[in-house]
């Protein structure tokens, strides 16, 4: 059954949202509410108060899985970030009464720059800009990997021993939950199997850092002008302790390179980093090993892990979609893309796709 309330209507209570802000920020003459409609996880809100632009988060409406959707822990990373290497957005406020809007929220600055996603900027569109923008995206994640965690607060932020096999699990769960609401007469071919081999290829010992969890270049705005420069990482509700190759790995699935065939997930997935001028995926990991002292081992692991893990998230897109708690297209089109993205793991498993 869809749920007969417009999506956008269950996502804020503008009268509340008002209310609440006077409490906290002071009155305001001011006060404009904008659903921005690019994202697929979280939802953004842009909201104006008085001369300030600020950007509200909040989970989906509907019923999620476990641990998906986590605004609490996206504020309090990017709250222990600040003043730090990392550029993140100035923080405001975290809400954890659900009666202001129907949920937990938080509040952050609204920085300037771009997001980009399918297609490069024009300003980007020089061979030396390309690799500039390359060597910016490995560099950002350099700095979130060498932080000092437990100087900034985050020593308890999570447990890195075990995070991998942690990782394997929890995955599992959030396919096993997804798989159990879309309820496909074939099942997913591929999946069982996929499974069972990242079972029995965990990496036993890996570096302990904080680790992103969503890191690729649509999860970093970039600063208006050129040469690129990264002005904030966001996205961060998957963040923790644990790690780092598994970011350097999510990333390496969403860059493109030349002899690539068209990705699992055009609509999520860019081609545009084959063009002439971007690193390829080798010289990526290139730069994040001499800026890191991490060399990149159990690359194929990494790749089916990524790549198992983005097909949990697109099974839980089309769940939310059957449900009727969404009305973003791409998660209709997950009915295919979940599959595409096993086949693009099975490929990995026997060596036919690699870094």
């Amino acid at each position: 059954m869809t749920n007969e309330r417009r999506y956008e209507e269950r996502l804020v209570d503008e009268r509340r949202l008002r209310m609440y802000l006077a409490s906290e920020l002071g009155e305001a003459e001011t006060f404009a509410v904008e659903w921005h409609r690019e994202g697929h996880s979280n939802e953004t809100l842009f909201v104006t108060w008085d001369e300030r632009e600020l950007v509200l988060r909040r989970p989906p409406p509907g019923e999620t899985a476990d641990t998906a959707h986590d605004v609490g822990r996206e504020y309090r990373v990017m709250d222990a970030l600040q003043g730090t290497t990392v550029p993140v957005p100035p923080t405001v406020l975290h809400c954890e009464d659900d009666a202001i809007i129907g949920s937990e929220f938080y509040l952050m600055e609204r920085v300037d720059g771009d997001v980009v996603r399918l297609d490069e900027p024009g300003r980007f569109a020089t061979t030396d800009r390309r690799a500039a923008l390359g060597h910016e995206l490995v560099d950002s994640l350099a700095a979130v990997h060498d932080l000092d965690f437990e100087s900034v607060g985050l020593g308890e932020f999570g447990r890195p021993e075990g995070y991998l096999r942690r990782q394997v699990d929890r995955w599992g769960k959030q396919m096993e939950w997804a798989a159990g609401r879309t309820e496909r007469p074939g099942g997913l071919p591929g999946r069982d199997e996929v499974e069972a081999w990242l079972g029995a290829n965990v990496p036993e010992e890996h570096a302990h850092t904080l680790v992103h969890g969503d890191y690729k270049l649509d999860n970093v705005i970039l600063a208006p002008g050129t040469p690129p420069r990264v002005s904030a990482v966001v996205d961060w509700e998957l963040s923790t302790l644990g790690a780092p190759l598994s970011d350097l790995g999510w990333m390496l699935l969403f860059w493109h390179d030349d002899p690539d065939g068209e990705p699992p997930i055009p609509e999520l997935m860019p081609s545009f980093t084959a063009r002439e001028g971007y690193p390829t995926r080798r010289k990526l990991v290139e730069r994040y090993e001499e800026r890191t002292g991490i060399a990149f081992e159990h690359p194929t692991f990494y790749l089916v892990l990524a790549t198992y893990k983005l097909a949990g998230v697109c099974e839980m897109f089309y769940a939310r979609h059957l449900s009727g708690d969404s009305d973003d297209p791409l998660y209709a089109a997950m009915d295919e893309g979940t599959p595409a993205l096993l086949s693009y793991a099975e490929d990995a498993i026997d060596g036919t796709r690699a870094w």
